[in-house]
């Protein structure tokens, strides 16, 4: 991963932003941090572990404390203690956090706070940040959404209420791993609550009487006009801000509802009707992946009175086959069941449903809410930047936990200070006119890659690429062990720099199919 020595005369670091993201994602991310209890100097390793692990590399003011007295020749003067008590090494080998911590004081030379106001206001409601819990198991009870308030969330969007209470089925998880992390895809089975209308209501209620500077918007749904009538009046009577429309659940045990609604416009028309003529609150209609064109239903919630869009929920999906019992995960009595997939690897889906939404003639006005797969600060910016004013958060804050909200915030807040933007208003759909259809790029345009010798390993993964699933355009030097650019035979499709582990393989010449520029 990287090269480092460390003798009693040198101190040796090569990390990068990304090697110490891949060091970093090694954490466990452990409660009550050992590391943080044995550190001498007051430090708490856990925190700027985790804005190494979401390369939030400019969060290093906030989290570090010792910072002034760093000089070139720093060495922790505890002789890494943490190490000692870090969890991991139960598993393979501590993380190794005093290198973490050199290098992350090394970037904080170059660092300052940045202080923007991340305020936002989303369908007339002042949120003091965009960044919301999602319908979910993680916003389903007073204290789990009042200790989300306490770590810095602007607002929540309660899980899906209805008139009855689910019930729900066990197990109901599985995941698709990926190096360094618990899980890179997650499959739910959950439904609506599980508790009952009055119990929700009154945690809704208390919810804005303890915290009346956070939003908190009502998910509802229900299974005829009437339901979403009393449902809609309900929660508008306990005091929420907002109210969303569940049309998207893929799960749900009863059908004509969740996306057997989002995915026929005609119910989306009705059930909107019905909310938008009982209340006065904005409503927000929450649209299903598991279409083809998912501006359809959502422009029949527009015309019917909803203000927002919110897109997406889970994908339909089988993640896992258990091959000794001959059926899926997770297995229920010896049966499983398609449900809803989420997670980092759906955030492609969304930001394209959210890219098609945005560029719908007939939503100009309709405001969006982002989610699917969105894990760091990175991943809400390129959601802001296609149109939302809004982030939901789900699936993160199941594995990493509530605290991920500083690095949501201060990843933001420095994007904003490097580029000049005083409020997210000013970079909120910037992408979006970017994004054209395919008939509209130019066929003509070519880079080619250009290889950086010096800092190839000689692995050869992009030579055996290019040769069994590309252009052939690649030879290679068995004695350099170096892979050689034939430019004549190259189109540019750039596979070589996707494959290479070390990525010192960038963009090159630009050529247009006449001749080089």
């Amino acid at each position: 991963m990287h090269n480092s020595s460390k003798t009693r005369g040198a101190f040796r670091i090569d990390f990068t932003n990304q090697t110490a993201a891949e060091e970093a994602a090694r954490c466990l991310l452990c409660h009550d941090a050992p590391c943080n209890k044995a550190c001498p100097m007051d430090e708490c390793p856990s925190e700027f572990i985790c804005s190494a692990r979401f390369k939030n590399i400019k969060n290093l003011k906030d989290t570090l404390k010792i910072t002034e007295l760093f000089s070139d020749d720093w060495r922790c003067p505890c002789g890494a203690v943490c190490e000692k008590f870090c969890n991991r090494s139960k598993l393979d080998r501590a993380v190794e956090i005093e290198k973490l911590h050199r290098y992350m004081l090394q970037q904080s030379k170059l660092q300052s706070r940045a202080k923007n106001n991340l305020s936002i206001l989303f369908l007339g409601v002042r949120c003091e940040n965009p960044f919301f819990l999602a319908s979910s198991p993680a916003a389903s009870s007073y204290d789990k959404v009042a200790r989300a308030f306490e770590a810095g969330w602007g607002g929540a969007f309660f899980k899906t209420v209805g008139i009855f209470a689910a019930n729900e089925c066990s197990p109901r998880f599985d995941v698709l791993g990926d190096k360094g992390t618990p899980w890179r895809g997650f499959k739910n089975m959950e439904q609506i609550s599980d508790k009952p209308l009055e119990q929700n209501l009154e945690y809704m209620r208390r919810l804005k009487a303890d915290f009346p500077e956070k939003v908190i918007v009502a998910s509802i749904m229900g299974r005829n006009e009437d339901e979403w009538r009393y449902l809609a009046l309900m929660c508008e009577q306990a005091g929420v801000n907002l109210i969303e429309g569940n049309f998207s659940c893929p799960q749900m045990a009863l059908s004509g509802t969740g996306s057997d609604v989002g995915t026929n416009p005609d119910l989306v028309r009705r059930y909107t009707k019905a909310v938008t003529e009982t209340t006065k609150l904005p409503f927000i209609a929450k649209m299903s992946p598991n279409i083809t064109d998912i501006t359809a239903p959502a422009i029949a919630a527009v015309e019917s009175g909803a203000k927002g869009i919110a897109a997406i929920n889970t994908v339909k999906s089988i993640t896992n086959l258990d091959l000794e019992n001959m059926t899926g995960m997770p297995i229920i009595e010896g049966k499983s069941s398609i449900s809803g997939y989420s997670g980092a690897a759906i955030k492609p889906i969304a930001l394209r449903f959210i890219c098609e939404l945005r560029q719908s003639e007939k939503l100009h006005g309709a405001e969006l809410s982002g989610s699917g797969g969105i894990e760091t600060w990175r991943d809400a910016a390129e959601f802001l930047l296609l149109g939302c004013r809004n982030i939901q958060v789900c699936t993160a804050v199941m594995q990493y936990g509530n605290h991920i909200i500083k690095d949501f915030i201060s990843g933001l807040s420095h994007f904003m200070d490097e580029r000049g933007f005083k409020s997210i208003d000013d970079f909120v759909g910037l992408a979006a006119a970017n994004i054209v259809p395919a008939e509209k790029l130019n066929r003509d345009f070519q880079v080619l890659p250009d290889f950086n010798n010096e800092s190839c390993i000689g692995c050869g993964r992009c030579y055996i690429s290019c040769r069994d699933a590309a252009r052939q355009a690649l030879e290679w030097n068995s004695t350099e062990r170096k892979p050689i650019l034939q430019k004549d035979k190259c189109a540019g499709c750039h596979l070589c720099r996707n494959v290479c582990p070390v990525k010192n393989i960038t963009l090159g010449e630009i050529r247009y199919k006449e001749g080089l520029l």
